[in-house]
Formats: structure tokens, sequence, C-alpha cells
């Protein structure tokens, strides 16, 4: 009686602690987990035939049990101002969506965490379509990998380190509260920092919570990056409507939470990401009250170092909100200003492609039908056989 065959490893779920030790398991010596590692992140390789300088024996081993799968497109569109976005299938009729965002001087990618959100916050259209799962290490990490090699091929780049790297910042902004999904975040982090990988400094990584306490002094031990934290409110009566998460962990937890990991990040401040939203949290007093939150808000009335990002609201319907005048945004950023506070305005990216911040994938089952379409697929390949649908090369 035969054993049951065992499914493949994805290799990039692993970081790179976890690949030196496959190999190990494998009878390979540490260094193949680097080799495997620059094929994989830094060549953009999927086919283990292509990894020239190893083993031919390693390289049989690795084809029959192992595999470099990321998740694969749905749609893949570009803005009018270069904004690029994936529409991208995690199986069982989910989609998330990863952005790219062009500069003058740098290029920077917004990874989704989850598949969906169960934070819910009011002014969020990608919490509106519910929770379905977390994402595995492959499915974050193989966001930056299908982009960068993607961008690659675009504009006629080589692979590998000669070749001029097209994403230069990760922000983890995408679907989900990364935090709440903790290991597979890291592991992918980590990855991302490994010279052998993307060689990402930790001050070009910045992962956005919205207030996850506990998990924030976790992060500071394991994998310090720099962190935005998606603030929202300047008191806790309003921040309770606007983001419920904070009902269990309120601004005074947070503001120290803040304070603690300072100690450890590779930036001197936080990031505080404000949306602005008219009438409900853009008067001149909501403004005094932050200015009061940040500068006495911290253990024993410290201040909070920080830099705050002012976000105009991308309205949608189910919201009930609008977005502040530009008036009221200027007026609201000065008043921080004058309090000595760094204060930028985000400019919108990627309005026409629904890729702007809170817009990712909130109407994803409308728009792609990726439930009825994986069902009509299974009925046609058991009526066709398993080949329809596939595409094939045909020599001439």
């Amino acid at each position: 009686m035969t054993g049951l065959m065992t499914a493949p490893v994805n290799l990039l779920d692993f970081d790179p602690a976890q690949l030196v030790a496959y190999c190990d398991s494998l009878g390979e010596k540490p260094f193949r987990a680097k080799q495997l590692q620059r094929w994989i992140h830094q060549f953009g390789a999927s086919q283990f035939d292509q990894m020239t300088d190893l083993a031919k024996s390693l390289r049989e081993k690795l084809a029959t049990r192992a595999v470099v799968v990321a998740p694969s497109v749905i749609s893949d569109h570009t803005s009018t101002d270069g904004t690029r976005k994936w529409l991208l299938d995690v199986g069982q009729g989910n989609a998330v969506e990863t952005v790219f965002i062009p500069e003058e001087n740098r290029g920077t990618l917004c990874i989704s965490t989850q598949a969906g959100c169960a934070v819910n916050c009011r002014f969020c259209s990608t919490g509106k379509q519910g929770f379905s799962r977390n994402l595995t290490v492959a499915e974050i990490i193989g966001q930056l990998w299908m982009a960068e090699f993607e961008l690659r091929r675009t504009k006629g780049i080589e692979p590998g380190p000669k070749g001029e790297r097209q994403i230069t910042n990760v922000v983890m902004m995408g679907m989900g509260e990364p935090l709440l999904n903790f290991e597979p975040t890291v592991t992918a982090l980590k990855m991302m920092l490994d010279d052998n990988a993307y060689g990402l400094s930790r001050r070009r990584v910045t992962l956005s919570t919205s207030g996850v306490v506990p998990m924030i002094d976790r992060l500071a031990q394991e994998c310090p990056v720099a962190l935005a934290v998606s603030l929202h409110a300047s008191n806790d009566a309003l921040r309770d409507d606007l983001v419920p998460l904070n009902r269990k962990h309120p601004l005074r937890a947070l503001m120290a939470a803040c304070v603690r990991y300072l100690d450890y990040a590779p930036r001197d401040f936080v990031t505080f990401e404000y949306c602005m939203l008219d009438g409900v949290n853009d008067t001149d007093e909501h403004a005094r009250e932050l200015v009061a939150l940040v500068q006495h808000g911290g253990p024993g009335g410290m201040a909070v170092p920080c830099k705050f990002n002012l976000i105009p609201f991308n309205p949608f319907p189910e919201s009930g909100l609008l977005r502040s005048k530009n008036p009221r945004i200027k007026a609201f950023s000065q008043i921080l200003f004058d309090a000595g506070i760094v204060t930028t305005v985000r400019k919108t990216r990627g309005d026409d492609i629904d890729a702007a911040c809170g817009q990712l994938a909130g109407e994803v089952q409308d728009r792609t039908n990726v439930q009825e379409r994986m069902q009509k697929m299974a009925g046609y390949k058991k009526k066709f056989g398993d080949d329809f649908g596939r595409i094939v090369e045909i020599s001439t």
C-alpha cells in the first residue's frame, strides 16, 4: 500500500530562517536557501530548472516537492495618473487588490493582508464587504513578487540585482488589518527586509494599523518597521463611532503604545492618518483636540512624536459621509501646522480605477462576479475536460 502524496510546499510561504530549515530537511546546506531566495525574490524565477547554479539533484527534489506560486491576476488596470491596480484571486471567490503608486523618486506598493476586513470603519468601503479570511504568507509576499517582476516586464527591465528596482517602498495599507493577521504579515515583512530577497530598508516599509494595541507591542519586538496609525478622530466618543476597535483599545492606550513602539522603530515618529469627513471630524475644535492629544496624550502627559497625513475622503454610497471641502482641510491642517506638527495632505491617486485610499475591493463582487465565474468554469471543465480555458501554444 503506497502512502498518500503530500501537497507540494509553496516556497513563497517561507521567511529566510524557515527556508534554511526547509533546505536542511532536504539534506541541503544553508547557503542553498540563500541561492533559492535570490532566484525567487531577486530574479522572479518560478521554475526550478531556471535556477542554474543549484545542483541538479536539488532541482529534481524541489520539482516534486515544492512550487513558487503567487495569487493569479484577475484584472490589471492603469490609471491616467500612472497608478496601477491588480485584482488578485485568492480562492473560494475571494479577491484582494494590490496598488502601485509611481512617483518621481520612488515607487510605492500598497499590499493587502486580509480578504475583506473585520474592523469595519465607517468611512472605508473595503470594510463594508465584510471579512472573509486572513491571507497566507505566499499571498502577501506574492503581491510584491508579482508586482515587481510584472513592472519590470512592462518596462523591459531585466530581473536580478542589476535591473532597476521598481518598488522602493511598501505600505501595508491595502485590504485588511495587518496586526489581526500577525504571523503571516511578519513573516512576509522579514522577507521584504532580507538582503537576499528585496533588501528594503525598515524605514521604507510601513505598516498601517487601526490600533491593535497588544500587537503593536509585539511588532516592536519581532519586526519593527515604520508605523502608521489610522486615527481619524480626536476623542474617544467620536472614534468609537468611526473606528469600532477604539472601544477595545481607546486613545490613551493607543497613544501609550505608540510611544513604546518608538523605542524600537526605524523612524523617530509615528504617522497618524486622518480621513477628512465633512462636518464629522473636521472642525477647528477637532484640530485643537488633536493637538492636545498628541502633545499631552502619552504616558504621564508626555508628547507623542508624530506627523499627520490628512486624507480627503473617497465617498461611497453606503457610508452616508462626504469629503471635507478643500478650504476646510486647509484650515484644519493650518491649526496642526501652527502647533509645530508636520502635516501633509495626501494627494488622491487612482480615483478613476477605484484604487484610492479606502476604496479597495469595495465593489469586487459586483465588478468581477468571481464566485459566479468560478462556478461556471467548473461546469465547463466538467463538460469539456480539465484543459478548458487554458492558454496553449500552438506551433506552426
